[in-house]
C-alpha cells in the first residue's frame, strides 16, 4: 500500500543525524518536524531566517504570526532563534546546513530536479529551492511517484523547467526509497505491500533493482 503524507514524513526522518541542522521545505517535507527520534537534538531551519523549528503546530499550539517560508504557521522550540532572510540564505550558501527535505514534481536519474513550475498550470515560484540545492551537499526529495494518471515523475530527463542538475541523491515517494548514483535509480526499500513490479512499472527513468528489497518498517 503506497505510504501516507505522515508515513513519507516519518521515513525522511529515519535520516536524521544528532547535531543536524536541517532545512524542511514546504508542504511534506514539513511534516518531519513531527518525526524526529527521541533523545535526537535537531535545529531545523526555515529560509526566512527561523532557526529552531518545533512540531507542526495543533488548534492549541498555533501562532498566525509564527509562519515558515511557505506561509505556513510553525512553531519553535526553546532556545530558537529569528534573524533576516539575507542572513539565512547566508547559511544555506555557505553550506551550513546538512540535510534539506524538499518536495518535487519531477526527478530524473541525474539527480535533477524540477519543483517550481508547471508552464501554463502552475506557478509556484522558485521560493529558495534553487539556493538550497546549491548550497546544500545533503538533499532528500519526498513525492509521489506518478501522478493521478499513472504517468511516472521518475525520468530519464526532467521535463519542466528545472530547480538544479545533478544535485539529488536519494528520493522518498509514497512507493519507494530510492538512491540516485551513477546515473540510474537505484531502490533501496519498497512500501508495506508495494510489489516491486509496481515500482518498476512506475519508474520511466533506468532503475536498479537488487536480487531482495526489503519492505520499510514503521
Amino acid at each position: 500500500m503506497a505510504l501516507s503524507r505522515e508515513q513519507l514524513a516519518q521515513r525522511v526522518a529515519k535520516e536524521l543525524k544528532d547535531g543536524y541542522y536541517v532545512n524542511l521545505g514546504i508542504g511534506i517535507p514539513t511534516l518531519v518536524a513531527n518525526y524526529i527520534p527521541s533523545g535526537m537534538e535537531v535545529m531545523l531551519q526555515s529560509e526566512n531566517g527561523l532557526l529552531g523549528m518545533g512540531e507542526f503546530p495543533t488548534e492549541d499550539t498555533i501562532d498566525p504570526d509564527l509562519i515558515n517560508a511557505g506561509k505556513q504557521t510553525v512553531t519553535a522550540v526553546k532556545g530558537a532563534s529569528f534573524f533576516s532572510s539575507a542572513e539565512s540564505f547566508a547559511m544555506i550558501r555557505g553550506g551550513h546546513v546538512d540535510l534539506t527535505v524538499l518536495g518535487a514534481f519531477e526527478v530524473d536519474v541525474n539527480g535533477s530536479i524540477a519543483s517550481w513550475m508547471i508552464p501554463g498550470k502552475l506557478i509556484k515560484g522558485m521560493g529558495g529551492a534553487m539556493d538550497l540545492v546549491a548550497g546544500a551537499e545533503n538533499i532528500i526529495v519526498t513525492m509521489m511517484h506518478a501522478d493521478k494518471y499513472g504517468n511516472s515523475k521518475l525520468l530519464p530527463v526532467c521535463e519542466l523547467p528545472l530547480t538544479g542538475y545533478g544535485c539529488i541523491k536519494r528520493v522518498v515517494t509514497d512507493l519507494a526509497f530510492i538512491e540516485i548514483k551513477d546515473g540510474a535509480f537505484h531502490l533501496l526499500e519498497r512500501a508495506p505491500g508495494v510489489s516491486v513490479e509496481e515500482i518498476v512499472s512506475k519508474t520511466a527513468g533506468k532503475l536498479i533493482v537488487p536480487e531482495h528489497v526489503p519492505e520499510m518498517v514503521f
